[in-house]
């Protein structure tokens, strides 16, 4: 870490859950910082399924992340940890590690809640004496890793831009208060992930009535270069593997444009299909196909058979 950080904080990294945007952001990290070292706590080790607890420890090795038993051992003296949970999960998350979060400590909550819901979280971590900075992570973190564009706010996250900088990841400070990058990701995410539940729609529509090759001709017409079959395929996958993930951001964008006094029609509609393909546990890798009609057909066996 660099000195400003180092006379300040103890040099311990944590992770607050430990999926595929912890795992991604490590793995970065360690191939610009082979020496870097964490320990990470995900709620999956207190699962009672012996094989979710055993999956999610394999991780942890896979990674060669220090895999802790609890909260409390991942965060002890942890200069900066990371929360990446799941929207849903973000504030028990924040109150649970205010707990044993340590006196100065950066907490960076990159997770996908509404700017009402970081505050609610950022008062958690202040009063127990840590450090909150809002983070809005803004693409995929594959295959970027820890370069995946971040913006940051809050009136701690000026300050913990040299930190971010020695891991070197791409974070950018947003002007104003714990909220403000998060409005941005939000706002952003009403076409995101509303753009993918209407390709979701169109496509099943039109695969069941004959007609998909015929509209797809017809938006790639209307929408020059976009590419059509081959978004709609990776939109389908998107949401086939994360629509749960997905559908929980989702509600916390609808607060958002709630919090704004509007009414969330849009990103309340985008929930639904998120929410029902993710639940169907259906896998592009094991279809073995990426054609957006492989993926379209596999989503309508599997619907037709609940």
């Amino acid at each position: 870490m660099t000195d400003q950080v180092r006379n300040t904080l103890p040099g311990n990294l944590a992770f607050v859950g430990f999926g595929e945007a912890a795992s991604a952001f490590y793995e970065g990290w360690r191939s610009v910082r082979p020496a870097t070292r964490a320990r990470a706590f995900d709620i999956k080790t207190d699962s009672r399924d012996e094989t979710v607890r055993a999956g999610k420890w394999a991780d942890y090795e896979r990674a060669d992340a220090e895999g802790a038993g609890t909260l409390a051992e991942a965060l002890a003296e942890a200069g900066a940890v990371f929360s990446l949970v799941t929207a849903d999960q973000a504030h028990v998350a924040a109150r649970n590690a205010a707990g044993a979060i340590a006196e100065g400590a950066f907490f960076f909550d990159c997770n996908s809640c509404s700017p009402g819901a970081k505050q609610k979280s950022a008062a958690l971590i202040e009063k127990a004496g840590g450090r909150y900075v809002d983070v809005a992570v803004m693409l995929p973190v594959h295959p970027r890793l820890n370069r995946t564009p971040l913006l940051v706010s809050g009136p701690h996250a000026e300050a913990a831009l040299p930190l971010l900088k020695d891991l070197d990841m791409a974070a950018t400070l947003v002007a104003g208060t714990v909220g403000a990058a998060s409005a941005i990701k939000m706002t952003r995410s009403i076409v995101v992930k509303g753009l993918e539940a209407l390709a979701v729609e169109c496509v099943l529509a039109g695969r069941k009535a004959g007609i998909d090759d015929v509209v797809i001709a017809s938006l790639e017409e209307t929408y020059p270069g976009f590419g059509w079959k081959e978004r709609a395929a990776y939109m389908l996958e998107r949401v086939m593997t994360h629509g749960v993930r997905r559908a929980a951001e989702m509600r916390e964008v609808a607060r958002t444009v709630a919090e704004w006094d509007l009414q969330p029609a849009m990103s309340s509609a985008t929930i639904h299909w998120q929410q029902q393909v993710g639940e169907l546990g259906l896998k592009a890798a094991d279809i073995g196909e990426t054609d957006y009609r492989a993926l379209a057909d596999a989503i309508l066996a599997r619907l037709e058979a609940k």
